[in-house]
């Protein structure tokens, strides 16, 4: 099993970026499918999730309007696009599936943003 996550990077406050996470070695249709971060100092939190047929998804409040969730099962591929980046957004943000007992994370992918 593999999770993957790419596009991470520095970005000036106000800015976008579009993280990916491309899944492998399990039946990813199958999976709902989340974002996580987790800033120095601070507790991993939900940034957003997406049900496995992608209708349905949810956000972390301080994101709701910012950040939109989204999947493409025919790429077994989830993303985040996020804009109006915050200086309080920098973190490390992860790739989570679970389903039943089974549960996989990502390594994550560094977001800065700072001017």
């Amino acid at each position: 099993v593999q999770l993957v996550e790419s596009g991470g990077g520095l970005v000036q406050p106000g800015g976008s970026l579009r993280l990916s996470c491309a899944a492998s070695g399990f039946t990813f249709s199958s999976y709902p499918m989340s974002w996580y971060r987790q800033a120095p100092g601070k507790e991993r939190e939900l940034v957003a999730a997406i049900s496995s047929a992608g209708g349905s998804t949810n956000y972390g409040d301080s994101m709701k309007g910012r950040f939109t969730i989204s999947r493409d099962n025919a790429k077994n591929t989830v993303y985040l696009q996020m804009n109006s980046l915050k200086p309080e957004d920098t973190a490390v943000y992860y790739c989570y599936a679970a389903w039943g007992r089974n549960k996989y994370w990502g390594q994550g992918t560094q977001v800065t943003v700072s001017s």
